[in-house]
């Protein structure tokens, strides 16, 4: 968001009657002159200021995420103790001061945004420009000063896990500047799928385009199912079991796999109706003195993460004990790679819904 200049106003003028800046007219001289003595100054526009985006705030006051990743660093100060750190997407450089007070010998903190700028204002008020370095640009494009770093530390998980396609970036970073026996933290990402029972945000998000004040607007209701909901889930909504689908070690995989297709098997718990399913993710620091990490699910403490709706187009009915098997195919868009595509097939054979279906969703 941007402010913009305050109108200036005349201290004995009316609310409505403003100052406005003087501009070359015809009546330049005229006010110039020693005749017309008053000399009305050229107003400067102010400063266009840019805010801190929302998502970094929301980030930030993340109690589940940012504890996490201080107190992996403040309870494991062995592993960086004189050790070189690159803080891949630094944001505001939180990460990488927490390493610098941990005992890191030199941090890096690459960010491509203009919150690089404030990183560096942020490290510098807090004493610790002899220790950290930011850099402002693209992993991809930057040089850092030295050849090989001993740790890659990143906040790199978006919605659904993969969404914004950051992995990558880390994956690059890790390949060009980790030593062989280096750390990745966090090391390890699993994403897990379960169903749930929504009948009610489904009325309003979906449903509702069927009859819009008396018409009758479906069309945009296809396009609705098609487009993931980030929000949060009540653990009373879970209807099966709760399935994982991929754990991916950042510190071995490859970059093309974070494409994957993984199978589920979904087991009702109750006889209830089944409107979505529902992904989340959990990640694991698993270098640590003792296992650390923490999970988006909706079983746990709530995150900026949320967990990801993906309606179906029917509403199945579901009985205790019954089963929907199926896949669920995830790949970087082909046009836009930050953008996340999604096909799902299901299929249940119950006693009071029979049904199989392909399904595609695509998160930007």
């Amino acid at each position: 968001m941007l402010l913009k200049a305050p109108t200036l106003m005349s201290p004995c003028a009316s609310p409505m009657v403003q100052l406005l800046p003087v501009t070359t007219n015809p009546l330049k001289n005229l006010l110039a002159s020693p005749a017309y003595p008053l000399s009305v100054p050229m107003i400067k526009p102010a400063p266009t200021i840019t805010l801190i985006p929302t998502l970094t705030l929301e980030m930030l006051k993340d109690v589940v995420r940012t504890k996490t990743y201080q107190n992996v660093i403040y309870q494991n100060k062995f592993l960086f103790k004189n050790k070189v750190v690159l803080d891949v997407g630094a944001g505001t450089g939180i990460l990488s001061l927490f390493c610098a007070k941990a005992g890191a010998e030199h941090v890096y903190a690459v960010e491509c945004s203009h919150m690089a700028d404030m990183a560096k204002e942020i490290v510098e008020s807090n004493g610790y420009s002899n220790v950290v370095t930011v850099l402002k640009g693209k992993i991809e494009e930057i040089d850092l000063p030295v050849a090989k770093v001993d740790i890659i530390i990143s906040e790199w998980m978006g919605y659904f896990l993969l969404f914004e396609n950051m992995l990558n970036t880390v994956l690059y970073a890790r390949d060009k500047w980790l030593v062989d026996d280096g750390v990745v933290l966090p090391d390890k990402a699993s994403l897990y799928l379960t169903a749930i029972e929504d009948a009610e945000y489904r009325e309003d998000k979906i449903e509702f385009w069927n009859n819009v004040y008396g018409f009758n607007m479906s069309c945009i209701k296809k396009q609705a199912i098609t487009e993931p909901l980030v929000d949060t889930v009540d653990q009373n909504q879970i209807v099966t079991n709760c399935q994982l689908l991929k754990t991916m070690d950042i510190s071995k995989m490859a970059p093309g796999d974070a494409s994957f297709t993984a199978p589920f098997k979904l087991v009702a718990g109750r006889d209830d109706y089944i409107h979505a399913l529902v992904a989340y993710f959990d990640v694991s620091f698993t270098k640590c003195h003792k296992l650390m990490g923490f999970s988006t699910g909706p079983r746990s403490r709530a995150t900026h993460w949320k967990q990801t709706v993906l309606y179906l187009e029917d509403v199945l009915t579901i009985c205790e004990g019954e089963t929907i098997v199926g896949s669920l195919a995830v790949a970087p868009n082909k046009k836009n790679p930050r953008d996340v595509d999604i096909i799902l097939k299901y299929s249940l054979s119950g006693r009071r819904s029979t049904i199989s279906r392909v399904q595609f969703y695509k998160m930007r």
